[in-house]
């Protein structure tokens, strides 16, 4: 037997898989950490790609906006703004004209305990903190995109900055193509209308994890930012470990598209063949919060699996299925088609997630290890459950056979396995 370890909220569990049956475990090209965590992010501030460094976009009677991560997303905030705050410091920017806005998109706000988690007691004893509410009713309207007609809302606080600054990491993202970048503006201080325009496009068929040529929503989150006027942004990658690897800061797409190229020669992996069961967790906690957030990773490693296999997802899911339309959408709506037809004519945030997860079942059938209720993960979702991953592993067996060979993914959100031919 093979003992495999997946991340489970902030533990692990471990697989047992039969050695004739395992094919191996699917890990990204892994990269060292760097040695100095806080150097990294100073000797990219200092070496800004594509853009003035701060010191001639900063001066000191200048409001600045911060648009960091919210509670769903694994960039390291606490480790990346203390050293953009002591720029600021030096160049006689006063902690009363900063506001650090978390980006949270269609999420929910960040609760107190979170955003001291997220940002260190320091912080937010000394720097303004807000949540961006895509409901609210002040969002400024900024112009419209010419490609697709998307009219941009954004957050009052960072529109009326003189300075506008978006931290987070670069990874692979399942419909924009990476995240980190342009997207600290749309979605994460958009208003609702602006974002469920933008998504509305996840039909593309270049609106694919790792696709920016050609995908319309990178494009209009590229055009919303630009409209936004954003400054500066300072990005990281990020190894399996959650170590930084590099930062990238600067210009809001050549420092974005310098980092996408470090992230590619990581997280991009080649697989020889399709396995018949494929067990995948999306990397613990906070990316298995809730199914919403979970999935990602289901999207990630379907290329891993063959039609009529199984994949056996390892998420907690604490928060349960974690959005109120995903959950009405997958009762409202039972197969693809009418999802589709939907999207085309009345496009609702969550309501993807639905579409994506239904398409997915296509393929797969989808054994769910967690914590969630299973009125709503077998009712609502349409998934098989197990309280613990071997007796998930035991049920996959049973559905795809004793001689069934068995990949194993322990970080499925920033993993994309990728078939070198059309085999199996």
């Amino acid at each position: 037997m093979v003992d495999v370890w997946l991340p489970y909220d902030r533990t692990e569990v471990c697989a047992r898989i039969p050695t004739r049956n395992f094919l191996g475990s699917i890990e990204p090209t892994e990269m060292p950490g760097v040695p100095d965590a806080k150097a990294e992010i100073v000797r990219a501030i200092n070496e800004p790609i594509g853009s003035k460094p701060l010191a001639k976009i900063v001066e000191a009677s200048h409001k600045v906006a911060i648009v960091v991560d919210d509670a769903t997303r694994p960039a390291p905030s606490r480790i990346i703004v203390p050293p953009l705050l002591e720029e600021l410091s030096r160049l006689g920017v006063k902690n009363s004209d900063i506001t650090i806005i978390f980006g949270c998109g269609t999420h929910r706000a960040v609760k107190p305990e979170e955003a001291r988690e997220l940002l260190g007691e320091d912080i937010i004893g000394n720097v303004k903190t807000i949540s961006n509410d895509c409901h609210a009713k002040d969002h400024v309207y900024i112009g419209k995109t010419k490609k697709i007609g998307t009219k941009v809302f954004v957050n009052k606080v960072f529109a009326e900055a003189d300075v506008k600054i978006l931290v987070g990491d670069i990874e692979m993202h399942y419909y924009a193509g990476f995240g980190g970048g342009r997207k600290g503006v749309l979605p994460a201080i958009s208003s609702i209308e602006t974002i469920q325009h933008n998504h509305a496009m996840i039909l593309h068929p270049k609106a694919r994890t790792g696709i920016l040529e050609g995908n319309p929503i990178h494009e209009d989150m590229v055009e919303a930012a630009k409209l936004a006027k954003v400054d500066f942004i300072l990005n990281v990658v990020m190894n399996g470990k959650g170590e930084i690897v590099q930062a990238f800061a600067g210009d809001l797409e050549q420092a974005f598209y310098e980092g996408t190229k470090l992230v590619e020669t990581m997280f991009k992996v080649s697989i020889d063949r399709r396995a018949d069961i494929v067990v995948v967790s999306p990397g613990g906690h906070p990316t298995d919060i809730d199914l919403y957030q979970a999935y990602k990773a289901v999207d990630n490693v379907l290329d891993s699996v063959k039609r009529g296999g199984v994949i056996v997802l390892v998420a907690e899911c604490p928060e349960s299925y974690g959005n109120e339309v995903f959950y009405e959408w997958m009762t409202k709506f039972k197969d693809l088609k009418t999802i589709e037809k939907e999207i085309k004519k009345r496009f609702e945030v969550g309501g993807h997630k639905a579409y994506y997860l239904l398409k997915a079942l296509q393929k797969a059938q989808i054994i769910l290890v967690s914590t969630m209720p299973d009125y709503y993960a077998v009712n609502v979702f349409h998934l098989r459950t197990a309280r613990a991953l071997n007796d998930a592993m035991d049920e996959a067996f049973k559905i795809a056979g004793k001689n069934a060979k068995v990949w194993a993914i322990p970080h499925g959100h920033m993993t994309l396995p990728q078939l070198k031919t059309t085999a199996s």
